[in-house]
């Protein structure tokens, strides 16, 4: 009987669990280990950071839900993994060993590459619950003393979309506050221009977003290399396409959620041969680490070469669909190994994306993501909205379901009218 340990249990971590499990039944043991006992949907954060959604709307027990499909489940942070033994060793000093390893633990948010960001400083975060809670205490507190507001994303980030659909978000409260005359917006990013998405631009996103954010009055910089954040201060320069400094921006704030860069977790990163520079897991087309055959990866933390050169740093989104894709090519490879098969599935790394932007929403098809495409659009709607709200529950319900349907592409590509992406 094999060991298949799955690292995480985020969007990527759960699907695999299920999926895995599903695909090896009895025969084989499915073991998740997170650090936390909640699996959290993350893509309803924005929606926590303005009180439109509480911890208990988006979260679910995790011990509860993988015990009713047999999975074993381990509440510890991994301290150390030893590739070559295939050994886990936890926090509370137990080690765990393993025959197969999924790592799918997310990023660790590299607050610390600019002085001064993150809730430990002066900038707010939606990257996981605990920061969202603190940004709607945050943001309670500005609704009794108006002030500017600036979001946006620091260099080296990669995830773009939650800070235009978090500038919307705040965007429409304030208004059904009958208040956002009160509030001076900026969005701040190191996109070399609105719209980019770290994909280079999907359609018309350049001309729709520059159009979106004009008329709900929110100025912007682009190439936006911020180096400082002071109590009530960002500091950031303005780049132009060579690189150069162009202007020094000195930005008061009341409030500030500017999405930080991601890196690899710690114990993830420190595995010689198994990460780049920056943490994130070296894989092939199988999803399969070159190094240590028996860890596969999928998901934020694994290592994709950024679109295109930018004069500021930004990496490449992994988006739901692409990650749902990633985690069937990981467990059909495992189950081939066990079978005594040669492992052929790989990953289609196209993007497909729904983006609240607070009573509207625009949604985004790129195939493959990383261009030249074969499809590429951009899509606006109060369609959007509804759509990602149904979605959100339906994700979550089919989390304690158990299932081990790809619920991007059965859900989403219906929607969109799409039978599949190829």
């Amino acid at each position: 009987m094999a060991h298949i340990v799955v690292l995480g249990a985020g969007t990527g971590g759960m699907p695999a669990a299920y999926e895995m499990k599903a695909a090896v039944g009895t025969k084989h043991e499915v073991t998740v280990i997170n650090e936390k006992e909640d699996f959290q949907f993350v893509p309803s954060n924005p929606w926590v950071a303005v009180g439109w959604r509480e911890r208990k709307d988006i979260s679910i027990p995790l011990e509860k839900y993988l015990k009713k499909k047999n999975i074993n489940f381990i509440a510890q942070r991994v301290d150390k993994i030893d590739a070559s033994a295939s050994k886990l060793e936890l926090a509370n000093g137990d080690s765990v060993d393993y025959d197969y390893l999924i790592i799918a633990t997310g990023p660790r948010l590299a607050f610390e590459e600019v002085e001064g960001a993150g809730p430990d400083g002066y900038t707010e975060s939606v990257c996981v619950t605990d920061h969202a809670e603190n940004a709607w205490q945050k943001y309670q507190e500005i609704l009794k003393n108006p002030g500017p507001i600036v979001i946006g994303a620091m260099p080296f980030a990669s995830c773009f979309g939650p800070a235009y659909e978090f500038a919307f978000i705040v965007d429409a409260d304030l208004r059904k506050r009958k208040i956002r005359n009160k509030f001076p917006m900026t969005y701040v990013t190191s996109e070399p221009y609105i719209g980019h998405l770290g994909l280079g631009g999907v359609g018309d996103s350049k001309s729709m977003l520059e159009s979106e954010l004009r008329n709900h009055h929110i100025k912007w910089i682009t190439n936006a290399k911020t180096t400082k954040v002071e109590e009530g201060k960002l500091y950031t320069d303005e780049l132009n396409e060579a690189g150069e400094t162009v202007k020094q921006h000195e930005i008061d704030f009341s409030f500030a959620m500017m999405l930080p860069a991601f890196k690899g977790v710690d114990a993830v990163a420190a595995v010689p041969e198994l990460c780049n520079p920056r943490g994130f897991v070296i894989v092939d087309e199988l999803h399969r680490n070159p190094t240590y055959k028996n860890i596969f990866s999928a998901g934020v933390c694994i290592a994709i070469p950024p679109v295109e050169p930018t004069p500021v740093p930004t990496g490449t989104p992994k988006t739901g669909y692409m990650i749902e894709s990633m985690v069937t090519s990981i467990v059909h490879n495992i189950r081939d190994e066990l079978k005594g098969a040669t492992p052929n599935t790989t990953a289609t790394w196209n993007a497909i994306c729904l983006a609240d932007m607070g009573d509207t929403g625009a949604a985004f098809v790129a195939i493959p993501q990383i261009p030249p495409r074969n499809v590429a659009w951009f899509k606006k709607g109060k369609w959007v909205h509804l759509a990602k709200i149904a979605f959100e529950k339906y994700f979550i319900r089919k989390m304690k379901k158990g299932t081990s349907e790809p619920l991007y592409e059965k859900y989403i590509l219906k929607l969109l009218g799409i039978e599949k992406l190829e």
